[in-house]
C-alpha cells in the first residue's frame, strides 16, 4: 500500500533545479506483501527523490526481529541490497531515518520477520529549466570584458621589494 499526497510546490531562479511537488509516501511490508518497489514513469522528465523519515513496526506486530532491506543501484548502476533497519516490538518498534534519500527505482523488502512494517516519508519533484543563451542575450559590456581588464588592478600595484638589511658598524 502506497500513498502521495501534493503539500506544496515552489518555484526557484531560472537555470536551478525547482521543486514541482512534495508528497507524502507510506508503504506496509507484512507476511503477504513482503516487498514493494517505488518507482516513477520513464517518460516523466523530473528528477524524482525519496526521503525516508521512519520505519516502524505496527498493530499485531510479533516480538520478533523484523529486519528491512532497501535495494538499488550504485554508482555504477549495479544492483545493491543493503539492510536499513532491524525492528523488535520489546526493544526498538521505531527508527527514525532523517530524510534518507534514495533515487527511484528503489525496492523496499521484509528479509525477515512478519510484520506489518511501516514505512514513511516524502516524495519530492524536481524539474531543472535550462535556458540556452544566444550572443543576443549579453549586453555590449559584457563583450568588450576581456582578461587584460581582469588583472588591470593587478598590474598596477607595484612589486614587493627585499627590505634593507642593516649593517652593524
Amino acid at each position: 500500500m502506497a500513498s502521495l499526497l501534493d503539500l506544496e510546490s515552489s518555484v526557484h531562479g531560472a537555470g536551478a533545479p525547482v521543486c514541482t511537488g512534495i508528497f507524502l509516501f507510506g508503504c506496509e511490508l507484512n507476511s503477504r506483501a513482503s516487498s514493494y518497489t517505488f518507482k516513477v514513469s520513464e517518460e516523466d522528465g523530473s528528477d524524482h527523490i525519496l526521503a525516508l523519515n521512519t520505519v516502524c513496526l505496527t498493530e499485531g506486530a510479533k516480538d520478533e526481529c523484523n529486519v528491512v532491506e532497501v535495494v538499488g543501484r550504485n554508482y555504477h548502476n549495479e544492483e545493491i541490497a543493503v539492510p536499513m533497519a532491524n525492528l523488535k516490538l520489546s526493544c526498538q518498534p521505531l527508527l527514525s531515518l532523517n530524510d534518507f534519500q534514495l533515487q527511484p527505482p528503489v525496492t523496499f523488502r521484509l528479509r525477515s520477520g512478519s510484520g506489518p512494517v511501516h514505512l514513511a516519508g516524502i516524495h519530492q519533484t524536481f524539474s531543472v529549466h535550462r535556458q540556452d543563451l544566444s550572443d543576443d542575450d549579453f549586453s555590449d559590456e559584457d563583450k568588450d570584458f576581456s582578461e587584460e581588464d581582469e588583472f588591470s588592478d593587478e598590474e598596477e600595484l607595484s612589486p614587493i621589494k627585499p627590505a634593507k638589511k642593516k649593517q652593524k658598524s
